[in-house]
C-alpha cells in the first residue's frame, strides 16, 4: 500500500468530505505531517480553489478555508477493458456547504440532463447541446490518440458545463470514483443500514449476489432477481450498490435512483462516524478498499478540506430532490430537463437562500 498518510488524506477529502463529511472525522488526526497530504492519484489544475495559502506552523492546514463551498462527486462506469472506452458520468452529485461550514445540501443532476457544453480545445470539441453524461467522454478525448483518454480533461469539461448550467462559478474540488470502490468501502464498514422506501427489483443481480445473465440475443437480463423490500434493511456492499443502481421498473426511473444514491451516501457517512474513523488504526481496510477507484481533483489538499469540514456532521446535510421530466421531439427522447421547482432551487442556492427556498418547497427535502 502506498504511503498511508497520502492515501488517508485522499480518502478524507475526496470521498468523505465530498460525499459529505466523513473525512471530517478522519481529519482529526492532529499528528499528521502536512507535507504528506498532497494526493498522488490524480490532480487537475482546472476548477481548483483559490490560491493555496501556506498556514503558519501553529495553524492547522485548511483552517483558512471559508465557505460557501461547492464540491462535486462523479460516479463513472467501469468498462475500462473495452477498446476505445470513454468515461461517462453515470452519477453527478453536488454538495453545497454553507458559509459557516456546519450545514450543507446534497443534490443530484440527471445523467441525461440536456445542457449547453462550451467548446473545449484540449479535446477538439466545438461545443453544443448534449446530455450531461456525455461531458466526461467528450472532454476525455485526446486529439491524435485512438485509445488513450484523460479523465481529468473529462472532469474539466463536465464542471465547466455544470457552472454554465447551475450558475455556480467555481467548484473547489471533486472526486471521481466507480461503484466498485464504494462496494468495497461498504463491506469494510461492515455493511450499512438503509430505509428502503420502495420495493425494487434488481435488473443486474440474483438473490445470491451473482450476476444475472443476458438473455439469448442480448438485451435484457434473465433469471431470478434480487428484490429489495421496503423497510429498515442492513445491506452488504453488493446489495447497497445494486439497490442504488436500479432505475428500471421504478415509478420515476432515474429520479428515484438519484434519491436512493443520496440515501446510500448518507448511510455510509452515518456508519463511518459511528465507528470512530478518527482513529488511524481503524482506517487501513477502508483506505485499501478504495484503492485506485478514486481520483481526487482540487487545488487544496483533501486533508485541508477534511479539516475545514470537521464540524459538518451527517445530520447537518440536507438531501434534496430536483424533479425533472423527459424532453421529446417528434416522438424521440432527447434527454431530461428540470422542472421549475428544481431549477428554482439552483437559483436560490447561488444566492445563498437555499434554506428559505426549501422552507417554501418542503416536498423537495428527502427526509429519509
Amino acid at each position: 500500500m502506498r504511503n498511508s498518510k497520502i492515501t488517508w488524506a485522499v480518502v478524507a477529502g475526496a470521498v468523505v468530505a465530498l460525499l459529505a463529511g466523513v473525512g471530517v472525522a478522519i481529519a482529526m488526526n492532529r499528528s499528521s505531517n502536512t507535507s504528506a497530504a498532497t494526493p498522488t492519484s490524480s490532480a487537475a489544475a482546472s476548477q481548483a480553489a483559490g490560491p493555496s495559502v501556506a498556514p503558519s506552523p501553529s495553524v492547522s492546514p485548511g483552517a483558512d478555508i471559508e465557505g460557501p463551498l461547492d464540491l462535486v462527486l462523479i460516479g463513472v462506469d467501469t468498462r475500462v477493458s473495452v477498446p476505445g472506452w470513454e468515461p461517462h458520468a453515470d452519477t453527478v452529485m453536488l454538495l453545497h456547504v454553507d458559509a459557516g461550514l456546519k450545514s450543507a445540501y446534497l443534490y443530484s443532476l440527471p445523467r441525461d440532463l440536456r445542457v449547453e457544453m462550451p467548446a473545449y480545445k484540449k479535446a477538439g470539441f466545438s461545443g453544443g447541446r448534449y446530455k450531461l453524461t456525455e461531458a466526461m467522454s467528450r472532454g476525455s478525448r485526446i486529439p491524435g490518440e485512438k485509445t488513450k483518454k484523460s479523465v481529468e480533461q473529462g472532469y474539466e469539461l463536465l464542471t465547466r458545463s455544470l457552472s454554465d448550467y447551475t450558475g455556480i462559478k467555481k467548484f473547489q474540488a471533486g472526486a471521481i470514483l466507480n461503484f466498485g470502490g464504494l462496494e468495497r468501502l461498504v463491506d469494510q464498514l461492515g455493511g450499512i443500514d438503509m430505509t428502503i422506501d420502495q420495493r425494487t427489483k434488481s435488473r443486474h443481480r440474483q438473490p445470491d449476489g451473482s450476476a444475472r445473465p443476458l438473455a439469448p440475443g442480448g438485451g435484457d437480463h434473465t433469471g431470478p432477481q434480487m428484490i429489495y423490500q421496503t423497510g429498515e434493511r442492513h445491506l452488504v456492499g453488493w446489495q447497497a450498490i445494486d439497490y442504488a443502481r436500479q432505475r428500471y421498473g421504478l415509478p420515476n426511473g432515474d429520479y428515484d435512483r438519484q434519491r436512493h444514491q443520496r440515501q446510500m451516501v448518507s448511510a455510509i457517512l452515518t456508519k463511518a462516524f459511528s465507528q470512530g474513523l478518527d482513529d488511524p488504526a481503524k482506517l487501513g481496510g477502508v483506505i485499501k478498499a478504495l484503492g485506485e477507484s478514486l481520483v481526487y481533483v482540487g487545488g487544496r489538499t483533501p486533508f485541508e478540506y477534511a479539516y475545514a469540514l470537521r464540524d459538518l456532521k451527517p445530520a447537518g446535510i440536507t438531501l434534496v430532490d430536483l424533479p425533472g421530466a423527459g424532453v421529446m421531439s417528434g416522438g424521440r427522447y432527447l434527454g431530461e430537463q428540470l422542472k421549475s421547482e428544481g431549477s428554482g432551487f439552483l437559483k436560490a442556492l447561488v444566492k445563498n437562500k437555499a434554506e428559505d427556498y426549501l422552507a417554501d418547497h418542503p416536498k423537495l427535502v428527502n427526509k429519509l
